[in-house]
């Protein structure tokens, strides 16, 4: 059966111009995006999207912990919003289109539905969520996690980055600290269009992505502590080198993802040395573990292996080691109405697809936990994602944005449109 939105199309090379301009900001010589959350560049690309959702014609509202909202009205008035969204900020060696991609595609869908003077019953919202990839404050999603109550938000506006400098005072530095309440925003459901930073669908072939959940993940950070010593007269059996036993912690994180292979992952991604001298044996060392699984029986069993690992090899090299966790979430399953909505809406589109589970962490797992929630993604090639050579095609970012239109009006539309 028909529908009176069947025919609408988003502007692929509208959507395309946006995302270009928008890589300016933070832009890096490998083609990359450099856009740290809260910094200049953030509160650069932040006013770009607030101006262009103003000039769409959309009220923003900006909350205490800096999300930016941009409301498109409905028929019927200002009831639960149909919304769909993502972040700005990047990897200090980020890409084009992580995050940044949803957001623009949710701009991309307000425009068409401005350009088609099509009306909804119910307002869609657009949704800028602060510091999504954790790489400047840790941990990840603080913006989603403090505005579905996850997390608490006095805790996340106290995050401090490497230098000391906290979440609340960079927020009101960039004057995004908002003066709307954290949460609370009637919202009927929730829609996000993601890059898939995985190699599945460009191997498959296929053009769309159903996302119906994410895998459970866990942050660490481990503290190694031993004696720093001169490098020349300290004999090796009477060494507590911290570095050596860091290292061995580091390849048992490894080990730990192949152990538990197929659907594992763990990593280690930042490390800091004391004294990093080079002629002084490490006394103290800090580095960072990130495990996933799609199972969290099996997460519960990486995280006893971790510990349990740590310990020993702490033990054998006469070494201290804490083990603390900052974060985490389990498997998280999306709704079965919204991702029913997304495959009707791919298959009515005639592109190839597939149900998938997101390996990444995504503000749509807060938002899974308080409102109907699914995710669309698109191929990235090569699978690459959260390097400076990220790159999706302009027909396959077009498609998902197709999607995410199709998708949202069959949840904000409950009559036909007048004649």
């Amino acid at each position: 059966m028909s529908r009176p939105f069947d025919n609408l199309r988003i502007d692929g090379g509208r959507l395309w111009n946006s995302l270009m301009e928008l890589a300016k900001i933070g832009a890096t010589p490998k083609g990359g995006v450099c856009r740290l959350a809260l910094t200049d560049l953030d509160r650069e690309a932040r006013d770009l999207f607030v101006r262009w959702c103003e000039e769409a014609g959309c009220t923003v509202e900006v909350d205490a912990i800096g999300n930016i909202f941009a409301r498109r009205s409905g028929r019927k008035g200002d009831g639960p919003a149909v919304m769909t969204g993502s972040h700005l900020d990047t990897q200090p060696t980020g890409g084009r289109f992580d995050g940044i991609y949803g957001v623009m595609a949710g701009l991309e869908v307000i425009r068409t539905l401005n350009d088609a003077g099509f009306e909804t019953d119910a307002p869609i919202e657009l949704v800028v969520w602060t510091n999504e990839e954790g790489s400047r404050f840790a941990p990840a999603m603080l913006g989603s996690g403090a505005y579905t109550g996850a997390l608490d938000p006095d805790w996340c506006l106290g995050r401090a980055d490497r230098d000391g400098r906290t979440v609340a005072a960079e927020l009101a530095r960039i004057g995004y600290a908002g003066d709307r309440p954290i949460g609370g925003r009637p919202c009927d459901a929730y829609f996000e269009a993601h890059i898939e930073q995985g190699p599945i669908l460009e191997a498959e072939g296929k053009r769309v992505g159903v996302v119906t959940g994410a895998q459970g993940q866990r942050w660490y950070e481990v503290t190694v502590t031993g004696q720093e010593a001169h490098a020349g007269p300290t004999p090796m059996p009477r060494r507590r080198d911290a570095l050596v036993g860091a290292a061995r912690m580091i390849t048992l994180v490894n080990d730990i993802g192949h152990r538990f292979a197929p659907d594992a992952c763990a990593t280690c991604g930042m490390i800091e040395n004391q004294p990093n001298s080079r002629n002084v044996i490490p006394g103290r060392v800090w580095f960072t573990v990130d495990l996933r699984h799609p199972d969290d029986g099996r997460l519960a069993a990486m995280d006893a292996t971790l510990r349990e690992g740590i310990a020993e090899i702490a033990d054998a090299g006469s070494l201290e080691a804490t083990v603390e966790e900052i974060w985490s979430f389990p498997a998280t399953p999306f709704d079965a109405g919204c991702v029913s909505v997304v495959r009707d809406a791919v298959e009515r589109s005639g592109h190839g697809w597939r149900d998938m589970v997101s390996g990444a962490g995504h503000d749509a797992v807060y938002m899974a936990r308080a409102v109907p929630t699914a995710m669309i993604f698109v191929p990235c090639k090569d699978g690459i994602s959260h390097n400076e050579i990220e790159d999706a095609q302009p027909a396959d970012l077009a498609a998902g944005c197709d999607v995410l239109l199709q998708a949202m009006l069959a949840r904000a539309l409950s009559e036909p449109q007048p004649a």
